[in-house]
């Protein structure tokens, strides 16, 4: 069983920037892949960023050079840096932990993008 808790969101302007942190219960390194998710009202959840075994990351169109995906193997945490963020991104963030035959959920983050 991985437990996951996100953390660092919050309320920011056009443009601005958040740095979302989720903490695992295990060492990162055992883990398959992480990866965020994030759901908007009336939308289904979808796949923002992934980390990978070999630091091999996937990022979604919609995010590229905006949001990095970084993991801290020492603290256990996996973190994503939201750079010129825009009201789309405005949605509930969530952690999640792929193992071979298991996957686990943070309970979420919720990040607000308005003037």
């Amino acid at each position: 069983q991985v437990q996951l808790v996100e953390s660092g969101g919050g309320l920011v302007q056009p443009g601005g920037s958040l740095t979302l942190s989720c903490a695992a219960s295990v060492s990162i390194g055992t883990i398959n892949a992480m990866a965020w998710y994030r759901q908007a009202p009336g939308k289904e959840r979808e796949l923002v960023a992934s980390l990978a075994v070999g630091d091999v990351t996937y990022y979604a169109d919609a995010v590229k050079g905006r949001f990095t995906i970084t993991g801290d193997n020492a603290k256990n945490t996996v973190y994503l840096q939201m750079n010129n963020l825009e009201p789309e991104d405005t949605a509930v963030y969530y952690c999640k932990a792929i193992e071979l035959y298991n996957s686990y959920w943070g309970q979420g983050t919720q990040v607000t993008v308005s003037s």
